[in-house]
């Protein structure tokens, strides 16, 4: 399972919990206003089980229930969570390649000053024992002639 398809089936889940939460059934009241044996006047809220004591109002606990429109509402809500959230999930995602990187250039290197010039005459006569001034080369320790640099 990818981590969108994770991320899809999370916010349905969460969308479903909502709405199970929020789904409460409503009440417009107690009903009567206390009239003779339960209220005989005014109030057209829900009826209760026992309305029959002197004084008006309810004894006794309320007939029917929403349990199952809650039930249907969250179903509801679940279902329209996950359409969305695998609507919002895109299919395909291309990853741009990072760059190559920069070209790297190497210069030669250069020690003393430019060749050819009178101070690199005097420069390679001080470094090296062996310069020879017409080549421009002297003997390194391993036998080969070198150019001065």
């Amino acid at each position: 399972m990818g981590k969108t398809t994770f991320t899809a089936l999370v916010a349905a889940a969460l969308v479903g919990v909502t709405a199970l939460t929020l789904a409460v059934p409503a009440e417009a009241g107690r009903g009567g206003h206390g009239g003779y044996r339960g209220g005989g006047y005014g109030g057209g809220g829900p009826r209760y089980v026992q309305q029959n004591n002197y004084y008006g109002g309810y004894r006794g606990g309320y007939r029917g229930g929403n349990g199952g429109n809650s039930l249907a509402a969250g179903l509801l809500g679940f279902g329209v969570g996950a359409i969305v959230g695998s609507a919002l999930t895109p299919r395909e995602v291309y990853v741009v390649p990072p760059p190559p990187p920069p070209q790297v250039y190497y210069t030669p290197a250069s020690y003393g000053p430019p060749a050819w010039t009178p101070d690199w005459y005097t420069y390679c006569y001080s470094r090296y024992r062996s310069f020879n001034p017409n080549t421009g080369t002297f003997i390194g320790y391993d036998g080969y002639e070198r150019l001065c640099r």
